[in-house]
């Protein structure tokens, strides 16, 4: 049984449509995961890895955009 180790863990949160969005990063082994998700219900919105940490937080980010731009808002 082989122990994965998780390194360079960081989470932030940016505003993308007027939604709040926490961006969770870290690296296992040479390869870097980015989760994007909405932290009111904390619904994954999307995940994904890449070689860089820049390259999986723009694809992360991008389809994060798209889904948040579909949503629409009701006043309450």
């Amino acid at each position: 049984m082989s122990a994965t180790k998780t390194a360079n863990f960081q989470e932030r949160q940016i505003e993308l449509h007027g939604w709040p969005v926490r961006l969770t990063s870290y690296r296992v082994g040479d390869k870097y995961v980015v989760q994007a998700d909405n932290v009111s219900p904390g619904a994954c919105l999307a995940r994904f890895q890449g070689d860089t940490l820049e390259e999986a937080e723009s694809q992360a980010i991008s389809k994060a955009k798209h889904l948040l731009g579909k949503t629409q808002r009701h006043a309450v």
